[in-house]
């Protein structure tokens, strides 16, 4: 899904000389980060898709910031971007906020903090 998003958004905005580097970080930050948040707030962070998703903002920020390879503190400082992840966590602490405060009689509640009963099948 990121890396749909990210090819799209390099073939329609990156790839722009007469964009400035401001604008294109605003084009992260309303769709590209946008569309994770949205996707990944009831999500179990695992470490594959933490590493995905750090892949894919990495790329975004090399192309709008123009290098190759380059240290990701350094440009994160340059660019003046916080981690896509600090994001997503806020986001998951701000639904789990909202249903831990909804009443014992709506579903909803239920379904977000049910466990599942027994072990999952193998395979």
């Amino acid at each position: 899904m990121t890396n749909a998003v990210l090819r799209e958004l390099y073939r329609s905005v990156l790839t722009k000389r007469e964009l400035s580097s401001a604008a294109k970080l605003l084009v992260l930050k309303s769709v590209f980060i946008a569309i994770i948040i949205c996707a990944h707030e009831s999500w179990v962070m695992t470490e594959k898709i933490l590493y995905k998703g750090k892949t894919a903002e990495m790329g975004f920020l090399r192309r709008v910031h123009d290098v190759k390879r380059h240290d990701s503190c350094e440009i994160r400082k340059t660019l003046n971007v916080e981690t896509f992840l600090i994001l997503i966590d806020i986001c998951q602490l701000r639904l789990f906020g909202y249903v831990s405060r909804i009443s014992q009689k709506r579903l909803l509640k239920h379904f977000v903090l049910a466990t599942p009963l027994g072990k999952r099948p193998r395979g």
